[in-house]
């Protein structure tokens, strides 16, 4: 069982380049009901990686929390579904 919750992250807006801070995350896409298969997705070495389901662009930002996006509305949480 995983000792932490990986971080999730969504593009209601449509935003084209989303800032957070990291590198192992789940995008989810719209909000529910309107999400897409949660797709976990690792930046490994790379800053930046694209959702192959929605084309959001994510960016790694070593400013931010592990918990933290730019803009702040795109963090997500399961409990809050």
């Amino acid at each position: 069982m995983a000792d932490k919750v990986v971080p999730h992250f969504q593009n209601d807006r449509g935003i084209e380049v989303i800032e957070i801070g990291a590198k192992e995350f789940q995008c989810i896409g719209a909000r529910p009901p309107y999400d897409h298969p949660h797709v976990f997705l690792d930046m490994g070495k790379d800053e930046e990686i694209v959702c192959p389901y929605c084309s959001t662009l994510y960016r790694f930002n070593g400013k931010l929390a592990e918990y933290q996006a730019e803009p702040e509305d795109c963090l997500w949480s399961p409990e809050a579904a």
